[in-house]
């Protein structure tokens, strides 16, 4: 997918998706820290001509919360920017009739009020931290066995996050324990399904070849952007390692040091 010269495409962009974990902030005790440079980039860039949005697995709390803490760290970023999995599962809920089984963090539980959780049949799953016991697992793998067609919702499918005190497994890892148990396959709702993505271009009005995504996860963020035919830039911040640059199938169309310089970087080619 990396067949567009970075940052000269620069030029022909209309909007950018700013992944927030690993780009904006590293996660950690409390609010966590916001990474150098990158609440003044995000500054910058809604002083140009270009639109702005924000795309993040993040499933550990409402965006209400999760905007407010980043408006702690000096971000000044609207709930309506902000596109998380779990209103868009619980828009796909209503729309089927189905009553989850959650697996979820306790900070994100406020989310899915509306829905009905009587007599489920179905599990949602996201990065549910300490809640990832054996009983919590068992439960949910005991709500999928009991269904003839077992449906597992997924809320992103990383493999791991950065916190300031190392790396943390992500919903992924034990969306696949799931997954090998009960002979399914989940559904994704959040990066990198190309359906999330483009919830986020209509909502700019944008085609996919218009919008930029950058990330640090090379495969849910940029990966994931290529897909759905997005131009898609990683950061050397957050859970980035030096051998995402040598993947054997997904190339970035560029990586730079951090939030910072690609906002440079875009802003130059469009004087």
């Amino acid at each position: 997918m990396a067949d567009k010269k970075w940052p000269d495409c620069a030029k022909n962009l209309k909007g950018v998706i700013l992944d927030m974990c690993g780009v904006l902030y590293d996660a950690g005790e409390g609010d966590g820290v916001a990474i150098p440079g990158s609440v003044e980039a995000v500054r910058k860039l809604r002083t140009s001509d270009l639109q702005l949005r924000f795309c993040t697995n993040e499933t550990q709390a409402s965006r209400e919360k999760f905007v407010a803490k980043l408006g702690r760290l000096g971000y000044d970023i609207s709930v309506s920017e902000v596109f998380s999995p779990a209103p868009a599962v619980v828009a796909v809920l209503k729309e089927r009739g189905l009553r989850p089984h959650l697996l979820v963090h306790d900070g994100v539980l406020p989310e899915f009020d509306t829905v009905d959780k009587s007599n489920p049949n179905c599990v949602v799953i996201g990065d549910a931290a300490e809640a990832f016991t054996y009983k919590n697992m068992n439960d949910a793998f005991n709500v999928l066995t009991w269904q003839k067609k077992p449906l597992l919702i997924s809320m992103g499918q990383g493999k791991y996050y950065k916190e300031t005190d190392g790396l943390k497994l992500d919903v992924g890892a034990y969306t696949k324990a799931l997954e090998y148990a009960t002979d399914s396959k989940a559904e994704v709702i959040g990066k990198p399904s190309p359906m999330f993505y483009q919830t986020v271009l209509t909502d700019m009005k944008l085609h996919s070849h218009e919008g930029l995504m950058i990330g640090d996860d090379l495969v849910s963020d940029v990966g994931g952007a290529q897909n759905c035919g997005m131009l898609g830039v990683q950061v050397r911040t957050g859970k980035y390692r030096p051998s995402d640059e040598n993947h054997p199938t997904v190339k970035a169309d560029g990586t730079v040091d951090n939030l910072a310089q690609a906002v440079d970087m875009i802003l130059s080619q469009r004087c």
